[in-house]
C-alpha cells in the first residue's frame, strides 16, 4: 500500500488523540526512528522534540532496550498476573524500590499513567475506609494540574483551564487550592491559603493529589519546590494520603531522578509511567508505603480490587528493568544539565513567557497557537513539535546532542513566529 493509500485509510478510520474524527488534523507517516530522530515519509529525519510524549528518554532503538525485548520474547510475551508471577515483574519492582524515595516499597503494576493515578486514588479511599473514615471521599489538589483522561483522573484536573469542563456535572466534586507559586514566588502566602482550605475540608478529604515541581499538560508550569513540604505537612496533620503524580516528572525530567527530591519529601503513593519503559511499551506503577498497604487491607474488601488484564506484562517489565538500569548509571544527570543549558536560548524568544526546568522548555504565546502553521514551521527547521493551546514546548530525549537542542530551539522560535 502506497503512502497516499495509507494516509487515506488513516484519515477515514483511525481516531487520533485529542482530535475530531470528522475533520481530523493531518497525520504524518513515520517510517522509522533511531536515537533522537524519527523519519517522516516525504520529509526525512527530524529531531523528536516530544520524545514520544516524554517517554523515549533514552532515544529510539537503544541497544540495551532492544536486547531486553528480544531476550524476553524468547521466553514469553505475556502471562496473566493473577496467581502467577515472573522474573521481569520482580526485577522491575526491585529496581523501582531501590530508586524511589524511602518507604515506597509496595508496587502495583498498571498499564498506563491514568490507570496508575486511578489506582492511587482508590488506595487512598480504601485506606480511609480501613481507618474507619468512610466519609472521606474527596481529594484535595491545586489548580493547573493534569492527571489523565479517565473519570477519576479528570476530576482532579484543573476544572477551568483544563480540557474536561464538559464533564463537570458528572465528575466527583473535588477541592481545589490555588496554583502553587513559581520558583522564587511567595510560598508563605500560598501555603497559608492551602492550609486553611485543607483544614476547612479535612473531614471529607481522603488524599492530596499533585504533580510535584512541574505541572505538565496543564501548562508546563514549574513551581517552587518549597511547596512540597507543605503538601507533606498538611497530609500528616489531617491524616490524608499524599499522592505524587510523577508520570511526566519522574526519571530525571526535571533535574532530579524524581521531582519529589527537589523538596526533600516522600509521598505516601508515587505514580510513575511514560519513561518507565524508555518509551518502548506501555507500563506504569503506583508505589505505596507499607502503612497505606495495611490500610487498604483493613478495609471491608480486604484487598485492592483492581487488576488490569495486561498487569505486569513480561515484555514491558523486561524493558522497564533495562531502562531503570540505564538510569541507575547516573549518566542522565549530565545529559539533562547539558540539555538545560542549551534550552536557555529559548529566553531570547519574544513571547508572553518562557519557562525552562531540567530537560523541559516551554514558550507561551499571548494567543492560542496556529498548530498547523507552527508545526510546518518547526519541520522546516528539522524538528517535530506538538504545540497545544498557547504553548510551544519541548521535552526531548536525553540522548539529544548539542546540535539537536540548537535545532529544537530554532524550531520553537520558527513555530512561535508562525503560530
Amino acid at each position: 500500500m502506497g503512502r497516499g493509500d495509507l494516509l487515506a485509510v488513516d484519515r477515514e478510520h483511525l481516531w487520533h488523540p485529542y482530535s475530531s474524527m470528522l475533520d481530523p488534523a493531518p497525520a504524518r507517516l513515520v517510517t522509522g526512528a533511531a536515537g533522537s530522530r524519527i523519519h517522516l515519509d516525504g520529509i526525512g529525519e527530524v529531531v523528536d522534540g516530544m520524545a514520544s510524549w516524554w517517554s523515549a528518554i533514552h532515544g529510539y532503538r537503544h541497544p540495551a532496550l532492544d536486547e531486553a525485548v528480544r531476550g524476553q520474547l524468547d521466553r514469553m510475551a505475556h502471562v496473566m498476573f493473577g496467581g502467577l508471577t515472573h522474573e521481569p515483574a520482580i526485577a522491575v519492582a526491585e529496581r523501582l524500590i531501590g530508586l524511589a524515595p524511602d518507604g515506597l516499597d509496595r508496587v502495583f503494576l498498571a498499564d498506563s499513567g491514568s490507570v496508575a493515578v486511578e489506582v492511587a486514588m482508590k488506595m487512598a479511599l480504601q485506606y480511609q475506609r480501613g481507618a474507619g473514615r468512610p466519609e472521606r471521599t474527596r481529594f484535595l489538589t491545586v489548580r493547573g494540574g493534569y492527571h489523565g483522561d479517565t473519570f477519576d483522573c479528570m476530576s482532579v484536573c484543573d476544572p477551568q483551564g483544563g480540557m474536561h469542563g464538559m464533564w463537570s456535572d458528572l465528575l466527583p466534586q473535588q477541592v481545589f487550592g490555588e496554583r502553587p507559586p513559581r520558583p522564587g514566588g511567595d510560598v508563605d502566602a500560598w501555603a497559608a491559603g492551602f492550609r486553611a482550605l485543607a483544614a476547612e475540608h479535612a473531614d471529607r478529604i481522603a488524599g492530596i493529589v499533585v504533580e510535584p515541581v512541574l505541572q505538565g499538560a496543564g501548562g508546563m508550569r514549574p513551581y517552587a519546590p518549597e511547596c512540597l513540604p507543605v503538601f507533606r505537612e498538611v497530609a500528616d496533620e489531617h491524616g490524608t494520603v499524599l499522592i505524587f503524580d510523577e508520570i511526566a516528572t519522574g526519571f530525571g525530567r526535571t533535574g532530579t531522578l524524581f521531582a519529589a527530591e527537589a523538596g526533600g519529601v516522600a509521598p505516601d503513593v508515587l505514580c510513575v509511567g511514560k519513561a518507565l519503559t524508555g518509551g518502548y511499551l506501555t507500563l506504569a506503577a503506583a508505589l505505596c508505603t507499607a502503612e497505606v498497604a495495611r490500610g487498604v487491607s483493613a478495609s471491608e474488601s480486604g484487598a485492592l480490587l483492581h487488576g488490569p488484564t495486561f498487569m505486569g506484562n513480561p515484555l514491558a517489565c523486561a524493558v522497564a528493568a533495562a531502562s531503570l538500569d540505564l538510569l541507575a548509571t547516573g549518566a542522565w544527570v549530565d545529559d539533562v544539565r547539558r540539555i538545560n543549558r542549551g534550552l536557555q536560548a529559548l529566553h531570547d524568544i519574544d513571547a508572553a513567557d518562557v519557562r525552562v526546568l531540567g530537560a523541559v522548555g516551554a514558550v507561551q504565546l499571548d494567543h492560542d497557537v496556529d498548530t498547523a502553521a507552527a508545526t510546518e514551521a518547526a519541520l522546516s527547521q528539522g524538528v517535530w513539535l506538538r504545540p497545544f493551546r498557547d504553548l510551544i514546548y519541548t521535552m526531548p530525549p536525553y540522548v539529544c546532542t548539542d546540535e539537536d537542542i540548537a535545532a529544537l530551539c530554532a524550531g520553537i522560535r520558527a513555530a512561535a513566529e508562525a503560530g
